[in-house]
């Protein structure tokens, strides 16, 4: 008696069932070719999360802003049911979707990031534009991992197994290899034209830059410089001096190409 009781209870779990799935822009480079671009179907044992198709299709949490399940929105913790459409979309930074999206709780309206050891030529770029970017050649994923809970910062990585972490809530695989590319898709992606606070961070180490009057760093310029130039900025932590010469006028130019 107290077998079939039992044998009850537990029909109808762990069945399998068909969802039909739709990946929308960047979120389709974590698909396979004939899943790219279009609605596809696949079958998952019950109950199961959004999370969890989710992760066994092999996307990254981080980068999904909005889950919409026949066109309602839903979180993470969504039971799917035999036959839902679920829609998913990456982050929307450029377009405030607070009061829909229910994937995501605290979305980073504030761009800080922290890179990894594959992106130092992107780095030195964001903090010459003025935004606060951690990173070291030596940092490791699981350091990179930590800073970004801790002070709230969005993960730039090339590295798709990173964000596939279940302690990621905030970061971007970034497609491009040249680092020009890699700026501009940074900027676009997350909507940074607005926030340009040029020549306001060391470049070499991300301290906010101090503008001095050109007697107050003169033993730390030499009498050339200090004869052409009136404008300088000081980093205090790497103890260095700089002024808008030739290299700041490359530089200038590369703003204005992204403005444009």
């Amino acid at each position: 008696m107290f077998q079939k009781k039992a044998a009850h209870k537990t029909q109808g779990k762990n069945i399998k069932k068909e969802f039909t799935f739709r990946f929308y822009a960047e979120l389709n480079d974590f698909l396979s070719p004939e899943r790219k671009q279009k609605p596809f179907m696949q079958a998952f044992k019950t109950p199961i999360s959004v999370r969890e198709t989710l992760e066994s299709i092999g996307i990254p949490l981080s980068e999904v802003d909005m889950i919409l399940v026949n066109e309602k929105a839903v979180d993470f913790g969504y039971q799917l049911r035999e036959n839902d459409f679920i829609s998913v979309y990456p982050v929307f930074e450029s377009l405030d979707i607070t009061p829909v999206t229910k994937a995501r709780k605290t979305p980073l309206r504030d761009p800080r990031f922290v890179l990894d050891a594959h992106l130092g030529k992107l780095a030195k770029y964001l903090r010459m534009l003025g935004f606060d970017t951690l990173y070291r050649p030596d940092i490791d994923d699981d350091e990179i991992i930590s800073v970004s809970k801790k002070e709230q910062r969005i993960i730039l990585t090339r590295d798709k197994l990173l964000l596939k972490s279940k302690e990621v809530s905030h970061g971007y695989f970034v497609r491009a290899i040249d680092k020009h590319e890699q700026l501009n898709e940074v900027i676009k992606k997350f909507d940074l034209f607005s926030k340009f606070n040029s020549f306001t961070r060391c470049m070499t180490c991300n301290a906010e830059l101090i503008p001095k009057k050109k007697e107050e760093i003169a033993g730390k310029i030499n009498p050339e410089t200090a004869l052409f130039f009136n404008e300088f900025y000081y980093c205090p932590h790497c103890d260095k001096v700089f002024w808008k010469g030739s290299h700041f006028e490359r530089m200038e130019k590369l703003i204005l190409s992204l403005i444009k």
